[in-house]
């Protein structure tokens, strides 16, 4: 996970969020709605940081606290409530369910897009692709909320992690200039378009690394 910055609702949304029996369901323009949720997280799922598209069947509008009856009734239609989530194995046995699918109706303690802590500061990669935090609770809710040590996500974060560490050890030993420049890279400081898959278990490391000296 990493911090997703919010921008403007769309306009249509928050006009119809204001008429009278306004619902989630019958919402008249969700593929606006999945295109500004992509653009903002660009390009990944607001958990596991694989790629989504702005499409159905490619990604699924996640409501941080859930919309089931009597939950949260007056935020089914809050922009900051809402977020992009891939199909997460949707129809595959619960063991290898994640995200918004595994996760359902119940609750989730960390909404990736509240700035105070950022996500970031709560997780810890490690490197055989697992997915950590030193917060019991919070660590717990990683494994069974979202599952997103699930097989297949920590073996693709650890692919990406060997890739990279793989592609350094080819270049030799390189100045700290250059580590800086692969972490503004790979924490898309220097464009605004989407970011790579799995992108912050790379840049865990290097700040890890730059942490050093």
């Amino acid at each position: 996970m990493r911090t997703v910055i919010k921008g403007p609702e769309p306009h249509r949304l928050g006009a119809y969020r204001h008429t009278a029996g306004a619902t989630f369901d019958d919402y008249p323009d969700k593929p606006a709605l999945r295109m500004s949720l992509v653009i903002e997280q660009r390009g990944l799922c607001c958990y596991c940081l694989q790629r989504v598209r702005p499409e159905i069947g490619a990604m699924k509008i996640e409501h941080w606290h859930s919309r089931a009856p009597g939950r949260y009734p007056a935020e089914q239609l809050d922009y900051s409530n809402l977020l992009g989530a891939c199909m997460g194995n949707e129809g595959q046995p619960r063991d290898h369910q994640h995200c918004n699918t595994r996760k359902g109706e119940r609750d989730f303690s960390r909404n990736p897009a509240h700035l105070m802590p950022r996500i970031e500061e709560l997780i810890r990669f490690l490197g055989d692709g697992r997915i950590v935090s030193d917060h019991a609770d919070f660590n717990a809710e990683l494994n069974d909320v979202l599952n997103l040590n699930e097989a297949k996500l920590r073996n693709r974060r650890k692919a990406v992690l060997d890739a990279f560490k793989g592609t350094l050890a080819k270049r030799g030993n390189l100045k700290r200039a250059t580590l800086l420049k692969w972490l503004q890279d790979w924490n898309g400081d220097s464009q605004v378009d989407n970011l790579r898959e799995f992108c912050q278990v790379v840049v865990y490391w290097l700040q890890k690394r730059l942490a050093r000296g």
